[in-house]
């Protein structure tokens, strides 16, 4: 045979196979598609103030929205290892948004990751967590879209994944594996509050979306606890570390509900402040909450164990730190840095001042063996949420002026001073951070299409 019939039979061989996998993941998409006729009254005035409370509960306006721009008109940049791609327009629009949804458009979309033309979608959109969502749930939240949103005219932007990469119907494929349909299991001996509190963090809440780390397909690796011990372990997404959650000495070990609670409420307790995307969602979603929801997450939190592996607690250790800054004693470049840039807000014993300047000695964020939100944090600056409880919502100025060498300096200090316990820094782990930053994406408001 020739090489020539041999090249022409393989490019057959493998068009004929590219249209199998093709035509066999459009059929997983057909039969993973809602089988729903339910009519929902949109003008329901009682099913329309349940739904703009799910909304919150699910987040929705911090994803869907830019800084200063329309309310759910998309456009938001989300960093992805293989591109950028950006949030779409879920106003009820009838070109550019979703004012052409059905209610079973609606609920593929929300809960099965598909499109309404049957394209399915990123998994950036976290419908592996809003599958759970009970039905009444969610036809809440289409009458709310469709009633009380305001319609905006604004095209969905182009991500920024290359070909072959952005080609969607290996997608449907990735959700047969890794985004089937689920329903809530009530964890073992779980009171009331626990239940409701396992199903806001497992369901519309979406925490493992940005707090469990992801595998090699990019899908989460746990979706509950019942799916293993990566579950709300931490992970690392847009720049950011997504703490761990779980209970832990660099977990919620050293926080209590209350302080769980009033963090979900108002983006702050007397140690910590929220910081990077954990900002967006109080001050846009967990604010909003009743008590009662507020109260569950946090007790269901704090039910949660150590991670398997995982230090439970950190050993005694005495603050040598304090009386030394105070008198003078500089043992390190860090301490000068430290003392030349930070101890105003900070202060020498490192306990900031409550509410106004978060602690650095004893605040998990500082502490963390993975140390990407510091950096972070140190280079960009960063502003605490708004909240109804506190009257000025305070902001960190960024120190990208400073060198590599000076940053990864004073981070050092501060994960080793005081109480603090944490591994060093390098230059480079500074260094990939400051490129990261200078390489990401604007937000923008149009053009394309991401979902």
């Amino acid at each position: 045979m020739s090489m020539r019939k041999f090249g022409i039979k393989v490019a057959v061989g493998l068009l004929a196979a590219a249209g199998v996998a093709i035509g066999g993941a459009q059929l997983l998409t057909a039969n993973r598609k809602a089988d729903t006729a339910a009519s929902v009254d949109i003008h329901d005035r009682r099913l329309v103030e349940a739904g703009a409370y799910i909304a919150r509960t699910g987040d929705c306006v911090a994803c869907h929205s830019v800084p200063n721009g329309k309310p759910f008109a998309g456009g938001l940049a989300m960093q992805t290892p293989v591109g950028t791609i950006y949030s779409s327009n879920i106003t009820p629009d009838k070109q550019a948004g979703i004012g052409n949804y059905s209610y079973a458009d609606f609920k593929n979309a929300v809960q099965y990751g598909i499109r309404k033309d049957g394209t399915p979608l990123y998994p950036a959109m976290p419908y592996p967590s809003y599958a759970i969502m009970p039905d009444a749930d969610v036809q809440a939240l289409y009458a709310y879209f469709m009633s009380q949103v305001e319609p905006v005219s604004q095209a969905s932007a182009a991500s920024t994944i290359p070909w072959p990469l952005n080609m969607r119907w290996p997608m449907a494929w990735w959700q047969q594996l890794f985004a089937g349909k689920r329903q809530f299991a009530a964890p073992a001996g779980a009171d009331e509050k626990l239940v409701r509190g396992a199903y806001l963090v497992e369901g519309p809440g979406h925490c493992g979306a940005c707090h469990t780390p992801r595998g090699l397909a990019y899908q989460e690796q746990a979706l509950s606890m019942a799916d293993g011990d990566a579950f709300l372990s931490g992970a690392v997404i847009d720049g950011w570390r997504a703490k761990s959650l779980r209970g832990e000495a660099q977990g919620l070990q050293s926080w209590s509900a209350e302080d769980i609670g009033m963090f979900l409420k108002t983006g702050r307790t007397d140690k910590v402040a929220a910081f990077g995307a954990m900002a967006d969602v109080v001050e846009h979603s967990t604010r909003y909450f009743t008590d009662g929801d507020i109260a569950s997450i946090a007790a269901y939190l704090k039910r949660l164990p150590a991670v398997n592996g995982k230090l439970a607690a950190f050993p005694p250790k005495t603050d040598s730190t304090t009386a030394a800054l105070r008198d003078g004693r500089y043992d390190s470049r860090g301490a000068v840095i430290y003392m030349e840039q930070c101890v105003v807000c900070h202060r020498a014993d490192g306990q900031g001042m409550p509410r106004i300047f978060p602690a650095l000695a004893g605040n998990s964020a500082v502490y963390a063996q993975n140390p990407q939100s510091i950096i972070q944090i140190t280079l960009e600056g960063g502003k605490m949420p708004a909240n109804d409880t506190d009257a000025m919502a305070f902001a960190m100025p960024g120190f990208k002026h400073l060198s590599n060498r000076d940053v990864t300096d004073v981070i050092n200090f501060i994960r080793t001073a005081w109480t603090n316990q944490a591994p060093v820094i390098g230059d480079n782990d500074v260094a990939q951070i400051r490129d990261f930053l200078a390489s990401k994406k604007p937000n923008i408001v149009a053009g394309g299409n991401h979902e």
